[in-house]
Formats: C-alpha cells, structure tokens, sequence
C-alpha cells in the first residue's frame, strides 16, 4: 500500500488545522455573546473583563451595570457551560453510533436511550416524586435510559454476540413502547403536568445551575476520554468486522464499551436538558465530510462543532422572540430535519443508498 504524497499530507494537516481554529475561535465567540446577550445587555469586553477577573486579570472592564457580574456568573455563564457540554456529550454520542453501526444515519435514540429517559422524567413529573430532592426528574431520566439501553442491548445479543440489525430493530421496538409510556403519562397527567412533559421532550436550557454543570461535566469528560481512547479501535472496525479481528480488536467488547458511553453521555445530556434532537446526526457527519474518516481528530471536531452548535441554538431560542424561551429541542429539529432529508438525497445519488 503505498503512502499518499507529502503535499497531500500538508494540505490535508493545514485543513484540520484551519477547521479547528475556526470552531475553537467561533466557539469562544458564541459563547461570549450569548452570556452577553438577554434582557440585560452585556457588551463583549465586560463578559470577557468578568471571566479574567475572576481568574486574576484585570485587563478589560467589568460589567457597569451594578448586577450585570451577579447575572452573568448566577443566570448566564450556567446556562452557556450547560449548552456547551451537552452539544458536545450529544455529538460525541452520535459520532460513536456512527461508528459501531458502520452507518452516518445512526444517531444515540436509536438505542432507546432518550425515549426511556423521557419515560424517566414523566413518571416522576406526574406522580409528583421526590426520593431525590430536587434532583428526583434528573436521577430517574437518567436512569430510566440507561435501563433502555440494557434493555435493547440484552435482547440484540445472541450466542454471545450482538446483532447490529437486531439491536437497531429492538430499538425501534422500545422507542415506540416508551412512546407510548409517555402518552399514557401525558393522559393521566393534569395540565400542569402535561405542559411539563411536553416542554421537557421539545428540550430546554432554562434555569441551568452550576450545581448541574459539575454533575455534566465530568460525564462528558469521561465519554470523551472512552472515544479518544477507542478511536484507533474504531478506525480497524470502519474496515469491517472481520477484518478488525484479524488486526486484533475485540469487536463485541468495543461494541458494549462504546454503547454504554453512548448512554452516559446521551442519559446526562437528557436528564437536565430534555430531548435534543439532530446534534449527534448533523454534526459528526458534517465533521466527517471535512476531515475524513479517522476518528482521532473527528472526536475533538465533533465535540468543538456539537458545543458551537448547541451555543448558538440556545442564543436563538433565547432572542427570536422577544420575551420568550423557545424549546431548543424544536430548533435544533428545524435545523437537523431538512439536514437529514439532503443526506438521503446525497446518499442515493452517489451510492444508491446504504443497501
């Protein structure tokens, strides 16, 4: 096999170079006018005077509105870091199902994952639990959707090895008996009930904490450490299955790795933001058309793209219209549905589909 040209190799190095310049850049930017942005106006330069503050740097002004630092670090700055983490965890998630199931359609409710943790959240929402505390809403989405996902999982598995096929199948299986869950919920609720269920699957940011952000964040670093760790792994597996036991890699152990980070990370993006769709589809296959297919530097792009994207869905859902919080979930959908259908078209055209 002979090696690709040295200017190849450059081209494509100063490409990624330049591709995560911009989304690093971009997504500073985004989230400096996003804790800027509300009914409190920020500039730029008071945002960022206010985080080197706190650090010990006083080059740039603070906030001259007398309660523009206690917004910024008590309202804002949670909900911006919550953004960031969960578009990051949701599109790592999806960059891994991607990956194991060998097909760019695959995204992380195909395992039940975010249906079992809405069935989660509406049990505790409509019966009023409280084992948790505040907590209880959170404790049982996530719960409830790391259950789904053993559950699917359990059922795909056969002689001791896992049915890609049937595991997509008996996902599809569970998704809709949640769904029915939710419905029967969503019957027995009263009004208040209802109108909680339903804006917890259309997904929200408001009234993020850092109390949340601490539990996020280290379960996102996590499943990114599980994805850079895995990413020579999953190069071998995008060449088959067969043809990655020659080359030594445990392919049913890969598989149950990478389904559990997938839940880990999708089980603690829904538990406190509710259902957001599209981020694990859209963004790693847009990364993948600029980058390639190797997974090591598809990881970082797709966790710098999901966080940029979330960032900025968020700041929409925020401004678009004037004194309301849209659900973010319902736009990230607007986004990612037509995204999905020129995908299939794209597909069909060059392949004939995915056969």
């Amino acid at each position: 096999m002979t090696a690709p040209p040295p200017t190849t190799v450059s081209r494509h190095s100063a490409a990624k170079t330049v591709l995560f310049t911009a989304l690093t850049i971009s997504l500073v930017a985004s989230v400096v006018v996003s804790a800027g942005t509300g009914q409190l106006a920020i500039p730029p330069q008071e945002v960022l005077g206010s985080l080197l503050h706190r650090v010990g740097i006083d080059w740039l002004p603070m906030p001259t509105h007398p309660t523009g630092d206690a917004t910024l670090w008590a309202i804002r700055f949670p909900r911006v870091a919550m953004a960031a983490l969960v578009g990051a965890g949701l599109a790592v998630a999806g960059l891994l199902m991607q990956a194991i199931f060998g097909n760019p359609l695959a995204e992380p409710g195909v395992i039940g994952v975010s249906s079992g943790a809405a069935v989660g959240a509406g049990l505790a929402i409509v019966f009023g639990l409280t084992l948790f505390g505040e907590w209880t809403t959170a404790v049982l989405a996530f719960a409830a959707g790391l259950s789904a996902t053993l559950l699917v999982y359990g059922m795909s598995r056969a002689e001791g090895r896992t049915e890609v096929v049937t595991l997509v199948l008996t996902g599809i299986a569970v998704n809709a008996i949640a769904g029915a869950a939710i419905a029967l919920l969503t019957f027995l609720g009263d009004t208040q009930s209802r109108e909680q269920i339903v804006f917890w699957q259309l997904g929200s940011l408001a009234g993020s904490r850092w109390s949340q952000v601490l539990i996020v964040a280290p379960v996102v670093a996590v499943g990114l450490c599980a994805a850079y760790l895995a990413a020579r792994k999953l190069d071998l597996l995008s060449l088959g299955e067969r043809n990655a036991r020659h080359l030594g890699v445990n392919v049913e152990v890969l598989r149950i790795t990478m389904i559990f980070v997938v839940a880990l990370l999708t089980g603690a993006a829904v538990a406190f933001a509710g259902i957001i769709a599209f981020v694990g589809l859209v963004i790693p296959h847009l990364m993948r058309m600029m980058l390639g297919p190797a997974h090591l530097p598809l990881v970082t792009a797709s966790a710098l793209g999901g966080a940029l994207l979330l960032t900025l869905a968020d700041l929409a859902a925020r401004t678009m219209v004037p004194n309301a919080d849209m659900p973010i979930g319902m736009l990230t959908a607007l986004v990612g549905g037509p995204f999905f259908f020129w995908l299939l078209r794209r597909t069909r055209k060059r392949s004939g589909g995915w056969g």
